[in-house]
C-alpha cells in the first residue's frame, strides 16, 4: 500500500521529533511510566476527530495507572476492556469507575470487545453493564445467529453494537464487509467497529471498508501491523505496511464521528511509549493534510 505522506513529514511536524525525544531517553518501564512528560495536544489539533484509547492496550496496568497514561497523552476518550471493569461488576462498583475516569477528564464512548452468544440471559449482560455506565456502544463480537435478538436489544435500550472484524483467524467475522452483510435488515443501531490491521490481513482495504461501511461505523481501531500476512503484528504507526494516510483521509471524508481508538497490542508491560509514538505519526499527518488544505485554499 503506498503513503502519500512520508514518516518523515510526520516528523517535520515537530511532533514525533517532541515525542521521540522524551520516550527515547527513557528505555526502562519504570523510567518511561514515571518520566514521560504530558504531552500538549489541543483539541483542535485532532481536527474534531474523538481520539482515545482502546484500553485493552493497558491490560497489564490497573485502572487507576491506565488512567493516569490517557492523563499523560492528553487524551479524552476511552473504549473500556473488562481488565479495568469487569463484565462481573456490580451497578455501584460500574458507577464509581465511571465517576472515577470522568472526573479525570476522560469519558468512556464504548466498551468492549465483548463475545456475545445466541442467548438472551449472555447478552442482557452487556447491555446492563453499559447501561450502568451510561456508555453509548457497546464494541462485541457476538454469535452470527444472534441477530433477532441483538435487534431486540438495541431497541429496547437504545445502545449501539459495534461488531468488531478480527482477521483471517476468526470464525465469526473476519472482515468488515461479513459483518456488513450481516447487519443487513436489522436495525440500524447493529453496526461496525472497523479494526484497521485485522481488515488489511482479511485482504480488505480498510479505507475502501470505512467509506463503503460509513452508514453502520459506530467505532475504530487503529493500529500499523509489520505485515499483511495473517500472522502480522501491531508496530507503531508508520513503522509498518498499512496506509494510514488513506485511512485517515478515509475517515475525515465521512465526517466519521465515533470513537477512534488507538489500539496497541504489543508491549503489554509498557506500552505508553509505543502508543505516543502512534499518537504522534497521527498528529504530524492531522497537521500536514490541514496545512495541505489551507495552502490550496490560498491560490
Amino acid at each position: 500500500m503506498s503513503h502519500s505522506f512520508s514518516r518523515r513529514q510526520m516528523i517535520k511536524s515537530g511532533v514525533l521529533a517532541a515525542i521521540g525525544s522524551t520516550i527515547t531517553s527513557n528505555n526502562s518501564s519504570a523510567a518511561s511510566s514515571n518520566n514521560i512528560s504530558r504531552i500538549s495536544t489541543d483539541k483542535d489539533s485532532w481536527q474534531e476527530f474523538k481520539i482515545g484509547i482502546a484500553s485493552y492496550t493497558f491490560r497489564k496496568l490497573s485502572l487507576d495507572d491506565t488512567i493516569k497514561s490517557l492523563q499523560r497523552l492528553n487524551l479524552s476518550y476511552i473504549s473500556i476492556k473488562d481488565f479495568h471493569l469487569a463484565l462481573t461488576s456490580n451497578k455501584e462498583e460500574r458507577q464509581l469507575a465511571v465517576q472515577k475516569m470522568k472526573a479525570a477528564g476522560i469519558t468512556p464512548l464504548s466498551c468492549g470487545n465483548i463475545t456475545m452468544e445466541n442467548d438472551e440471559a449472555n447478552i442482557r449482560t452487556a447491555f446492563e453493564y453499559a447501561k450502568d455506565c451510561g456508555i453509548p456502544t457497546i464494541v462485541c463480537s457476538p454469535h452470527p445467529d444472534s441477530m433477532s435478538l441483538l435487534d431486540k436489544m438495541v431497541k429496547e435500550y437504545n445502545i449501539k453494537l459495534a461488531i468488531h472484524n478480527h482477521g483471517p483467524e476468526d470464525k465469526r467475522f473476519p472482515s468488515p464487509y461479513d459483518v456488513w452483510k450481516t447487519v443487513q435488515g436489522f436495525d440500524k443501531r447493529i453496526g461496525l467497529c472497523i479494526d484497521v490491521g485485522h481488515t488489511a490481513r482479511a485482504k480488505v482495504n480498510p479505507a475502501e471498508a470505512i467509506s463503503k461501511c460509513k452508514d453502520r461505523l459506530y467505532d475504530l481501531h487503529f493500529k500499523d501491523i509489520d505485515s499483511l500476512e495473517p500472522n502480522g503484528k501491531t508496530i507503531q504507526a508508520g513503522r509498518g505496511v498499512l496506509d494510514l494516510p488513506s485511512i485517515l483521509l478515509s475517515l475525515q471524508k465521512i465526517e466519521y464521528g465515533y470513537l477512534l481508538s488507538i489500539e496497541y497490542e504489543g508491549s503489554e508491560n509498557d506500552p505508553l511509549p509505543a502508543v505516543a509514538e502512534t499518537l504522534g505519526y497521527t498528529k504530524g499527518f492531522l497537521a500536514a493534510s490541514d496545512g495541505k488544505k489551507k495552502s490550496n485554499k490560498s491560490f
